[in-house]
């Protein structure tokens, strides 16, 4: 896509303002009639502009703007393709964008540290909950955390840097403790704790719950007979505590769950174990399937723990699943038995029985302690 061709240019602009820009950059920005951006963006341009600063909220304005003003410059911090505005245009305007990007502020922080940037994980808190970075505290990950305050970051991570106005006249870089800190900062993180694996079967006790547990070895085949890919979306039906939901959105940071639950006690403990364990993104319906599914978004492979007996059930998640989606059921009683194999019968698919014993002490000595056997059974449509 070349600029000539379109009529939107995104500039990325550091904190060295105009004087850092390259100049191909300062020629888009000359040639513009328009700018648009933040006020502190605007501010940092000289030149005779029309200039809009971004209204509140932005992205539902967003194409009235571009269907009234043509020939715009709009101003980003940064690299405007990486947690940025530009993705969020191209999206919107396709072929009218052009991007000119500038460094991002992760790339000058792993320079100023001298961390190879593609071994880093980065963890954006802009408008987020700062839980999301429990699942990327893992012994010897470097994190660069963008948006978070250093004292929230530092309550869950330990020690962190704090590195401000890179790349401006006023950049600074200090181990933070207790400091008053620039909003214009990332936060580096070395993190020397323990932590969960992101791998199914996290131990039965990482879980707040009432009982209505997957257990920790039913657990871990189930979410990988769901298969998770990045991107994918989960319904987890019957969640109880939400283990498997969690599980899911756990293997990848992109891969959503709705967990949906009848009971209102349980739904506010999913939420809290999500948190807990760094998906605090996981929604939760409160509600009967399966009328508590109508209007979900359709999903990628769904799962069923609980109220398998209930009319309607199977179903209802059998007609939202698209062709490849995946399906796995767990049954623990002769009743859901039933609802299984007739099931089996009508569209095949996969029967697995899994009888768990778990060593524990039997007076002075070890014996073993049988858990509910469980039949597993799953169907790609």
């Amino acid at each position: 896509m070349s600029q000539a061709q379109s009529d939107v240019v995104v500039v990325g602009v550091g904190a060295d303002g105009w004087d850092g820009l390259s100049p191909a950059a300062q020629r888009a920005v000359r040639g513009s009639k328009v700018l648009m951006g933040s006020q502190r963006q605007l501010d940092l341009v000289p030149g005779d502009f029309e200039r809009i600063a971004w209204p509140s909220p932005l992205v539902p304005a967003l194409p009235g703007l571009f269907e009234k003003y043509r020939d715009v410059c709009v101003l980003a911090s940064g690299d405007p393709m990486f947690h940025g505005i530009g993705t969020t245009l191209v999206r919107l305007l396709g072929g009218r964008v052009t991007v000119i990007p500038h460094p991002s502020s992760v790339s000058l922080a792993a320079a100023r540290l001298g961390w190879a940037l593609n071994e880093v994980e980065v963890v954006s808190l802009v408008g987020r909950s700062p839980d999301l970075l429990r699942a990327a505290l893992t012994p010897g990950r470097r994190v660069l955390v963008l948006g978070g305050d250093p004292a929230t970051v530092a309550a869950l991570a330990g020690p962190v840097t704090v590195l401000e106005q890179l790349g401006g006249p006023d950049e600074r870089v200090y181990q933070w403790s207790g400091q008053v800190s620039d909003p214009l900062s990332v936060i580096a993180i070395e993190y020397g704790g323990s932590a969960f694996s992101r791998a199914p079967g996290l131990p039965d006790d990482a879980y707040e719950s009432d009982g209505q547990l997957t257990k920790r070895e039913v657990r871990a085949l189930s979410v990988s007979t769901l298969a998770p890919l990045p991107g994918q979306l989960l319904w987890d039906v019957g969640a109880g505590a939400g283990s498997i939901a969690i599980e899911w959105a756990r293997t990848h940071p992109s891969c959503r769950a709705i967990a949906v639950e009848q009971s209102a006690e349980r739904a506010e403990r999913i939420g809290r174990n999500a948190a807990a364990l760094g998906v605090p993104g996981i929604e939760v319906r409160t509600g009967r399937a399966p009328e508590a599914l109508a209007g979900l978004e359709t999903p990628d492979a769904i799962f069923i723990g609980g109220g398998l007996t209930v009319p309607g059930v199977v179903q209802s998640c059998w007609d939202a699943l698209p062709s490849g989606g995946r399906l796995v059921v767990n049954a623990v009683t002769l009743e859901s038995e039933a609802v299984v194999a007739q099931w089996y019968a009508k569209v095949g698919g996969d029967l697995v029985r899994i009888a768990v014993n778990r060593g524990s002490a039997v007076g002075g000595f070890t014996g073993w302690r049988p858990h509910l056997p469980v039949t597993t059974w799953s169907v790609t449509r």
